[in-house]
């Protein structure tokens, strides 16, 4: 099995390979959610990609691999679906990014001469590992919420996904336009979803024709927010779902 992680340049990563291979995807999935996703991703730091051989029937071939840190890793994993086999290769990834760090800091430090020196370091590496653990266990429920509603079929107006996510409507509206969310064409009084985030999956379009009382027809067009986008919105405004 491929090492889930490993240091590059001093910090400890993993690849779409470890992923894809923990998740059972195929690779060429993982590298397309990270190429979809790269903007996010690089919230927490820039993807790093490299070029690497595989073997084939036909020859040796390359391909491009991403390597992520923690936090990048731990994100496109929210992106994939909360299945059983996910959510076990979440805790090993956890795990491995913790087991990795902890080694990297028995190096740096000096072996323990006396044993009040051993218990002090014990100590430490304990409550190092406490903390670890307590943060899966808060960031665990917050996925599994998250990974529902965005999976979740429907949509709804941005008025009534802003009382879903307990937050004014004006808020949101200026939240939407300020991210480039939606727009309004000159002239017009609609607003309109930029085509990428339709392209994500995170909003759509309704079109409704009506009839006027001369007997012509407008064309009305609204847009709508997914359950997807619905979950983006609530990771990247910092609110919960309610």
């Amino acid at each position: 099995m491929t090492n889930l992680v490993s240091l590059l340049g001093g910090k400890a990563v993993t690849t779409s390979l470890a992923i894809a291979e923990g998740t059972a995807n195929e690779h060429a999935s993982v590298i397309k959610l990270v190429r979809t996703y790269q903007a996010d991703l690089e919230e927490f730091g820039r993807v790093v990609f490299q070029i690497a051989p595989f073997e084939t029937a036909g020859g040796t071939q390359q391909r491009e691999v991403a390597m992520l840190n923690e936090q990048q890793s731990t994100l496109i994993l929210t992106y994939m679906r909360n299945s059983d086999i996910v959510r076990k290769f979440k805790k090993a990834l956890v795990r491995a990014f913790f087991d990795l760090m902890q080694q990297a800091a028995l190096a740096r430090f000096n072996i323990p001469a006396t044993y009040p020196e051993a218990m002090r370091l014990a100590a430490d590496l304990a409550e190092q590992k406490a903390h670890a653990e307590a943060q899966l266990a808060i960031a665990a429920p917050k996925a599994q919420a998250l990974d529902r509603i965005a999976n979740a079929d429907g949509t709804m107006n941005p008025t009534v996904a802003a009382k879903t996510l307990q937050v004014q409507p004006k808020k949101l509206f200026d939240w939407l336009r300020e991210k480039h969310w939606i727009y309004r064409r000159p002239g017009g009084s609609s607003n309109v979803a930029y085509q990428d985030k339709i392209q994500a999956g995170y909003l759509t379009h309704k079109i409704t024709t009506v009839q006027r009382d001369d007997g012509s027809e407008k064309i009305i067009e609204q847009v709508l927010v997914t359950g997807k986008g619905l979950a983006k919105i609530s990771q990247a405004m910092g609110v919960a779902c309610g």
